[in-house]
C-alpha cells in the first residue's frame, strides 16, 4: 500500500542524513564537490547549477506529490514556464493557450517567445470544441490553468489530454492554484505538470521558485539539460524553505478551503457584490468538472463590485487583514486588483481582466475574522 499524500509531504526524498542522524534535509550550502579522481563524483555531485543535495530533495518530495517520475526545480514559476515551452517548441511552432491566462504566461508567449518565432492562440479551455478548432499542424503545445488566474475558469484535464495527444501535442498544466493537494493533473492525463512553488507549495511568502513535474523520462532529460545550461535553479536554501512548506501543505490547504468557503458564502450575499468567481460555488460553470478532478475547491476567490474600477480600487484600499499584495498562497491573506496588479500586461487584449475585479488569496488566520474583515470593506 502506497503512502498517503502528507506522509509522503513529510519523508519522499527527506530520510534522515545518514552522517549525524538530522531528521531534517540539511541545507547544502556549496557551490562545489569534491572528486575522488576526475570524474570520480560522489553521489553523482560535481558542480550545485548542475545539482545540490538539498534541490534534489524538493524534486523527488514534488515529483512524488503529484505522482510523476521527474521532479525539476527552478528559481522562479517563470523560468520553469520558459523551460517547459523551450523544451517543447522550436521557432514556427504554435500553442494554445487560455484566453484569461495569467498576466506573467500571456507576458512570456506574447512579448519574449514571439520573438523566437511561437504563435499563440488564445481559447476558452473550458470549451473543449474551441480548443479543438484551434489546433494547427505546427501545435505543439496546450497550456492549461484549471483553476485559471484570477478568472478561476476549470478545464477538463482528461478531455484535454485527449485532445492534445490526438494531435500529437503535449498537455501542460499549471496546477499553482490547486496545489498537489487538491489536484494531480498526471493522473488524468497530462504530459506536464507546472508549480510557481512561491505559492501554496511554499507557502509562507518567503520564497521564490518553480517546478516541472513529468512522467516521460524524455522531457525530464530536456528539462535537466535547459534548467543547468540556463541556471534558473534555485539555490539551497530556497529549496529547504520550500521544502519545509510542503510539510504542511495537506492541513494548510485544508484551510484554505475551509476559510474560502466562508468567505464565498458572505460574498454571495452581499449587495455591494456582482458577481462570485469561486469553482466551490455550484452555480460556476465549471463546477461539476472540478467536483470530478479536484479534492476541493482552494483557496482562491474572484469577485466583481458594483460602481466599476474605483469601487475595486476602494474595497482593496479598505482591507485590515487582507493586504494589499501581489502574489497568493500564503498563511496570509491577499488582496489585489488583477487589471492594475497582476494581470496589467494584458491590458488591451484578449485577455484583459476587468476593471472591477477584485482577486483574493484566502489565508488561514480565524475565518470569521476574515469574513468580517471583507464585509467591512465592501461597506
Amino acid at each position: 500500500m502506497s503512502d498517503g499524500f502528507a506522509t509522503r509531504a513529510i519523508h519522499a526524498g527527506q530520510e534522515p542524513d545518514p552522517h549525524t542522524g538530522s531528521v531534517i534535509v540539511p541545507i547544502h550550502a556549496t557551490s562545489t564537490y569534491a572528486q575522488d579522481g576526475v570524474g570520480g563524483l560522489r553521489e553523482g555531485y560535481e558542480y550545485s547549477r548542475t545539482g545540490n543535495p538539498t534541490r534534489t530533495a524538493l524534486e523527488t518530495c514534488l515529483a512524488s506529490l503529484e505522482s510523476g517520475k521527474h521532479g525539476r526545480a527552478f528559481a522562479s514559476g517563470m523560468s520553469a514556464s520558459d523551460v517547459a515551452l523551450r523544451s517543447l517548441c522550436r521557432p514556427g511552432d504554435h500553442i494554445v493557450i487560455p484566453n484569461d491566462a495569467y498576466g506573467g504566461t500571456f507576458r512570456l508567449v506574447d512579448k519574449v517567445l514571439s520573438h523566437w518565432g511561437i504563435e499563440h492562440t488564445p481559447v476558452p479551455l473550458s470549451d473543449v470544441d474551441a480548443v479543438r478548432a484551434a489546433i494547427r499542424p505546427d501545435t505543439k503545445v496546450i497550456w492549461c490553468e484549471t483553476p485559471t488566474n484570477p478568472l478561476l475558469n476549470i478545464a477538463d484535464i482528461a478531455a484535454l489530454a485527449q485532445v492534445a495527444h490526438g494531435a500529437g501535442a503535449k498537455l501542460v498544466v499549471d496546477n499553482t492554484f490547486a496545489s498537489p493537494y487538491l489536484q494531480n493533473p498526471l493522473e488524468l492525463g497530462a504530459d506536464v505538470v507546472l508549480h510557481s512553488t512561491t505559492k501554496y507549495v511554499g507557502g509562507h511568502s518567503d520564497v521564490v521558485g518553480g517546478a516541472l513535474v513529468t512522467n516521460s523520462d524524455e522531457l525530464a532529460e530536456q528539462f535537466a539539460f535547459l534548467q543547468n545550461g540556463g541556471g534558473a535553479v534555485p539555490g539551497p536554501f530556497d529549496a529547504w524553505l520550500t521544502l519545509r512548506g510542503l510539510k504542511t501543505l495537506a492541513l494548510r490547504m485544508e484551510k484554505h478551503s475551509d476559510n474560502a468557503e466562508r468567505v464565498v458564502e458572505m460574498l454571495t450575499r452581499h449587495p455591494a457584490v456582482t458577481k462570485v468567481f469561486y469553482p466551490g460555488l455550484p452555480e460556476h460553470p465549471g463546477h461539476d468538472v472540478a467536483l470530478k478532478q479536484m479534492r476541493r475547491f482552494g483557496g482562491m476567490i474572484s469577485f466583481t463590485v458594483a460602481g466599476g474600477e474605483q469601487a475595486a480600487l476602494d474595497v482593496c484600499s479598505r482591507t485590515r487583514l487582507f493586504t494589499l499584495a501581489e502574489s497568493l498562497g500564503g498563511v496570509e491573506s491577499l488582496i489585489e486588483h488583477p487589471g492594475r496588479m497582476t494581470h496589467a500586461s494584458t491590458a488591451g487584449s484578449l485577455l484583459q481582466v476587468p476593471s472591477d475585479l477584485v482577486r483574493v488569496s484566502v489565508g488561514i488566520e480565524d475565518g470569521e475574522d476574515l469574513v468580517e474583515d471583507l464585509r467591512s470593506a465592501l461597506g
